[in-house]
């Protein structure tokens, strides 16, 4: 049975203080492959290739209840429209709170996202992995994409407040940015006390684009960027996740179709498992 809902699902309502998953099938400004707006339901089917337990962790969902409320209607709508929606269905998780995970779709989602959480609180980073950086002040005439939304998030929360890693790619003045601002963080094995101290005990909301992942292993985005992180370091950043307050995450740019073994869909999955787990915990 190819399942409708994410492997381990509770239910299909909010459930308070627990993670509520919101399918975001946005793909309208994507500029390179398009496709990303079947990842939602591709996760949920590819969940069932899953165990509930993850061995990473030492948990299991079926002892951490979570809501899947299915994915926001954005078919035939505008790029303000879709993201409107977004928001304000992330602000109805907020308000019966609940802790939303947004699965997209493309990076644009992050902006509502954040929004919706910023009108609850200000307390809380974003921590951001990415091959690219999302910082263009605007792109092919607009200001807000895929490839600048990061720059929007952080006019919304200020630079201090963002942590970028995994960032490979992007244009001259993206990285000057990121160096005036102090943004990017290096990653790698023993590298989690230097970010647990620049998160400083903050909450954190974790924007996950997963062509961070080296295309070797991970083909199925739009934008495949070569080198970046390997499962293993994956592993790693997900066993320091553990150590924060993780209050909300989204997790985007899969794009199903350019991966014919699917292990790109299972590889998302599977993480979209871990981060259920961390965000069940709390």
């Amino acid at each position: 049975m190819v399942l409708d809902r994410f492997l381990g699902c509770s239910s299909r309502e909010i459930l308070p203080h627990r993670p509520v998953i919101l399918g975001c099938p946005l793909d309208v400004t994507s500029t390179y492959r398009r496709g990303s707006a079947e990842a939602p339901d591709e996760i949920r089917a590819a969940s069932d290739s899953l165990e509930t337990y993850s061995p990473l962790l030492d948990a299991d969902l079926d002892d951490l209840p979570f809501a899947d409320i299915g994915n926001v209607p954005l078919d035939s709508t505008s790029l303000e429209s879709a993201l409107t929606i977004v928001r304000v269905e992330v602000s109805r998780i907020l308000k019966h709170r609940g802790k939303p995970f947004c699965i997209g779709g493309e990076h644009t989602i992050t902006l509502p996202a954040v929004e919706a959480l910023r009108s609850q609180s200000d307390d809380f980073v974003v921590l951001h992995l990415d091959a690219h950086s999302d910082l263009r002040d605007e792109y092919e005439g607009k200001i807000l994409n895929h490839a600048t939304v990061i720059r929007r998030v952080a006019e919304l929360i200020g630079p201090a407040r963002l942590i970028q890693m995994g960032v490979r790619a992007g244009t001259r003045d993206e990285f000057a940015w990121m160096r005036e601002h102090g943004t990017a963080a290096q990653w790698g094995s023993g590298f989690d006390k230097t970010l647990l101290k620049r998160i400083a005990g903050r909450a954190v909301y974790l924007s996950l684009d997963l062509d961070v992942l080296d295309p070797a292993g991970f083909p199925g985005t739009g934008n495949p960027e070569p080198g970046g992180w390997s499962y293993e370091a994956m592993e790693l950043f997900l066993l320091t996740l553990t150590r924060v307050n993780l209050i909300a995450a989204d997790v985007v740019e899969l794009n199903p179709g350019l991966d014919a073994s699917q292990v790109s869909t299972i590889t998302a999955a599977k993480i979209v498992r871990e981060l259920l787990v961390i965000l069940g915990r709390r």
